[in-house]
């Protein structure tokens, strides 16, 4: 009888059946994990341990993605623990060497990993998700691994909506910060994921970030501002703008003259009042590229990178290599989507401008202004959830130029892992031409590392530069009336012979005593910086 014969005589219940037991045995002959001592040339804690979840996934599948965090592996020993790049799993908790075994067990033990979910689910049969389902139609990960697949591949399964089992969350909230909640009727599954399907990066629970949250930064900065005049409070927003202003530059290596700096000022100062679109995005760029006679505005309409040229050939060698070009529509649109998403919900501030920020800078839409439109970000998102004091904008840029090093490592964090995996060749023009599918590299990341040091930055904005300055204020205004009381002098010169005192860390200058300040006595510059030292009482002004 031949094969089709076969088909037409027999009931459809059966064919399906027979089917369906041929995929799951060619899943479990599938072959996952071995005993290894060293994987992707990570060593391994023990000696020949097997692989499991995730790691076991992308072994056998040979997924080219980047690398989770932390990989899980089963020790031969009876004791649970943890490295700086493992987790090591008792055999007790050793699940079954096949496709739904290990995906269950990332599932369970591991955090989502929507990059390496999506390379897997671009490999395996549909008919092998719909074999798993239709084997466990109400079990909580099969339900999981169904509204990944279809979320994930924008596939419907051939499977009628799930019908009994009680919801569960896409996300598990221990491990991972959730979203807003949309409801999966489909699949009976709580959609807490923070993005959306073309931008949706995520952030791991760890006890800095909960410690920093539980911290009310926004309500420390309030309590700070209420102690002192309205008056103080105005001028400190307006030093705090443009120190912020200029610091974005200078992190860019720029040195801009004061009214570029200042006309960069009034734009952050804006960030949260317009709603963040597309169209929103271009006309920063206009803002921040004043000359745009040698620079291609807008979108990019090809290849990008962060790096150097090499000096003999003009070759590039990239740090980092933006999103293709081809792509940046659609990321964008997926950010802004995301920002939409975040902006009426209970999500935090700063993780969500860490998403949106870090999320910018790594596409690099533009061919120039990335960095500073990036930094303009985080001012957005805490301004449009109303993290910051009305009318203050935290120098989160200025705290970053601080910590210039630091700010490097996050960024080479995200750069380093995915860099090996973007195949591209140099173009004739000194660019990049990227050669191979990335769309997944820059919609699906963990900002983690970002959203420590982005969280980091603000606390000390909070607790460091904004009462200092405010505290500055406060004692300038007591030095400037000291001196007013004392000697006629136009309110112009106090500034100067305060801004005097203050280069001089208290002192004047031989050159103020013989120009600007000559007709003062000796004793009177005596006694001026004495009083300078009194009420600044060791406390270095803010530069």
């Amino acid at each position: 009888m031949e094969i089709h014969d076969f088909y037409a005589k027999v009931p459809k219940i059966i064919i399906f059946c027979i089917d369906n037991w041929i995929s799951q045995k060619n899943m479990e002959h599938h072959h996952f994990s071995a005993p290894v001592s060293v994987f992707h040339g990570i060593p391994l804690p023990e000696e020949k341990m097997t692989l499991a979840g995730y790691a076991a996934l992308i072994s056998s599948y040979q997924l080219r993605v980047p690398l989770p965090w932390r990989l899980a592996a089963i020790s031969s020993k009876h004791r649970k623990y943890e490295t700086a790049q493992w987790r090591v799993f008792t055999p007790k908790h050793n699940p079954a060497d096949t496709f739904i075994g290990h995906l269950t067990f990332a599932l369970k033990y591991e955090e989502v990993d929507l990059a390496v979910l999506s390379a897997l689910f671009a490999t395996v049969n549909p008919e092998d998700i719909t074999a798993i389902i239709q084997n466990e139609p109400t079990g909580q990960y099969s339900r999981r691994i169904w509204f990944f697949y279809e979320w994930l591949t924008d596939r419907i399964l051939n499977i009628p909506n799930a019908a009994a089992g009680d919801y569960v969350d896409a996300l598990n909230a221990d491990m991972q910060y959730p979203g807003p909640v949309s409801m999966s009727k489909r699949h009976r599954v709580r959609n807490n994921l923070p993005g959306v399907q073309s931008f949706c990066p995520l952030i791991r629970r760890t006890e800095k970030l909960d410690r920093l949250m539980d911290m009310d930064l926004p309500a420390q900065a309030r309590n700070e501002l209420g102690k002192v005049h309205p008056d103080i409070v105005a001028r400190a927003a307006a030093f705090l703008l443009l120190k912020d202003s200029k610091a974005s530059y200078a992190i860019e290596g720029e040195r801009p003259p004061h009214n570029r700096a200042e006309r960069w000022g009034r734009a952050i100062g804006q960030a949260g009042r317009e709603e963040l679109t597309l169209e929103e995005l271009l006309r920063l760029q206009t803002i921040v590229i004043e000359d745009a006679r040698f620079i291609h505005m807008g979108w990019r309409n090809q290849g990008g990178f962060v790096g150097v040229h090499d000096r003999a050939t003009g070759a590039p060698i990239p740090d980092h290599i933006s999103a293709r070009w081809q792509d940046v529509p659609r990321l964008m649109e997926g950010l802004i989507a995301m920002d939409k998403k975040l902006a009426t919900s209970s999500y935090n501030p700063v993780l969500s401008a860490a998403l949106i920020a870090f999320g910018f800078v790594f596409i690099h839409p533009f061919e120039d202004g990335n960095g500073r439109i990036h930094r303009y970000l985080i001012h957005h998102v805490l301004a449009e959830k109303d993290f910051a004091p009305k009318g203050i904008v935290f120098p989160v840029s200025a705290v970053i130029l601080d910590r210039i090093e630091e700010y490097r490592i996050t960024l080479e964090n995200y750069s380093k892992a995915h860099l090996p995996l973007i195949e591209w060749e140099p173009t004739d023009r000194g660019n990049v031409s990227v050669l191979n599918e990335t769309f997944d590299l820059y919609r699906f990341f963990d900002a983690t590392l970002q959203a420590e040091f982005l969280y980091e930055c603000v606390q000390d904005t909070v607790e460091k530069s904004l009462p200092e300055e405010v505290e500055y204020l406060a004692r300038h205004d007591r030095m400037k009336a000291w001196i007013g009381s004392r000697f006629d002098m136009p309110d112009r010169t106090i500034e100067l012979l305060i801004s005097f005192l203050r280069q001089g860390d208290g002192k004047f200058s031989k050159r103020a005593l013989d120009k600007e300040f000559s007709q003062l006595t000796p004793s009177e510059a005596e006694q001026l910086e004495k009083a300078f030292a009194d009420i600044f009482a060791d406390r270095n002004a803010p530069s």
